[in-house]
């Protein structure tokens, strides 16, 4: 579920990067490339873990399921902070630099 999630996250925010004339402003892409990256290490977990368990791996209980869910979704939550903390610190509005250059 994990891998899902943010294969789902990453697709959906390449899809956002690509129609949006503000890419670059608002780094668009930057967090594409997190979900992009944080997809491959699930995708490299999902590798090393069938090639232990095989088709066990496919046998999963309901709290498992679960817990692999909720992972993803902090994964993703985790990336969106790391995403606004760089627009705050780029601040492509300028909202800081105007906030603070009139005192």
């Amino acid at each position: 579920m994990t891998l899902l999630i943010t294969v789902i996250s990453a697709v959906a925010s390449t899809i956002i990067w690509y129609f949006n004339e503000n890419r670059d402003k608002y780094k668009l892409g930057t967090l594409s490339l997190i979900y992009w990256g944080a997809s491959l290490m699930w995708l490299m977990d999902f590798v090393f873990e069938y090639a232990e368990l095989k088709a066990e791996y496919f046998v999963q209980e309901f709290a498992d399921i679960l817990n692999d869910s909720l992972l993803g979704v902090a994964v993703v939550t985790l990336g969106l902070v790391v995403w606004v903390v760089i627009l705050l610190f780029k601040d492509p509005k300028d909202v800081f630099k105007k906030k603070f250059s009139n005192k």
